[in-house]
């Protein structure tokens, strides 16, 4: 009778392991990418010591979104969210851009489980990362200014695995998708934000710098990180002091 039960138990688990849901990836997907642009709104959240957060910054940040209770991709997709990002400050500054995640399951994410989480994948103490929660009202207008849906399954939530990229004004820049996603999709994003575009007011000796930053700071595949390629540089000041020269050529021949 035992062993009848346990097998009728073991039946029942897997039709509901099986049960349809909602979730349609390419809808999913096209939600998230004509989100692209979207201004988020001025949002007050509450990060993990209890404080109100404001949720737009002055500068770039990439906010990604789980929710607690998942046991395997959510973590997974975090820790492997958290070896980019170090290659990404290493390259372009440590203060340069912020992290936020954010747990979307207003049932259970609150301050205290988005401690844990970032407890659990290591990531509790690195410098400008922040773990935010909120009201489900909150929550619900911030995703739809992302793009960004999840449907209740008997494994928790389906849903798309996206970061998002926003730029220091408060607009998505990009979407990252996967668990696991090639260095480069995230950096060179940030890259373009941080170096490529010029910050208001900025002197101009700092702008010149970051363009040459921009373009000397090339991704080696071999190794999966970032480095200045000085040879580039020297290219480029080789090449400014060539046209320098012909100018100078030019004006001496004209006052001749």
């Amino acid at each position: 009778m035992q062993q009848l039960l346990t097998s009728l138990f073991f039946l029942i688990s897997i039709v509901y392991a099986a049960e349809p849901t909602d979730f349609d990836y390419k809808a999913t997907l096209k939600y998230s990418q004509d989100a692209i642009g979207n201004t988020i709104g001025d949002y007050i959240l509450i990060d993990s010591n209890e404080q109100p957060f404001v949720l737009k910054r002055n500068k770039p940040f990439v906010l990604s979104l789980v929710y607690t209770s998942c046991y395997y991709t959510c973590p997974m997709t975090t820790r492997n969210l958290a070896r980019v990002i170090k290659i990404a400050r290493e390259a372009l500054g440590y203060d340069s851009f912020d992290v936020i995640t954010i747990g979307f399951d207003t049932k259970l994410d609150n301050p205290k489980t988005m401690r844990y989480f970032a407890n659990q994948q290591g990531i509790k103490d690195i410098n400008n990362w922040y773990y935010l929660s909120s009201d489900k009202n909150t929550i619900d207008a911030l995703l739809k200014d992302l793009g960004f849906r999840f449907y209740p399954s008997p494994r928790g939530y389906d849903h798309i695995v996206q970061a998002s990229i926003i730029d220091r004004n408060g607009k998505v820049y990009r979407q990252i998708y996967g668990e696991v996603f090639d260095t480069p999709l995230l950096v060179e994003p940030l890259k373009q934000l941080i170096l490529g575009q010029s910050k208001p007011n900025q002197p101009f000796l700092e702008g010149l710098l970051s363009k040459v930053r921009f373009f000397c700071t090339t991704y080696d595949p071999n190794s999966d990180n970032y480095y200045f390629d000085y040879s580039l540089f020297i290219g480029m000041f080789i090449g400014a002091g060539i046209i320098l020269l012909i100018i100078l050529f030019l004006i001496k021949e004209l006052k001749k």
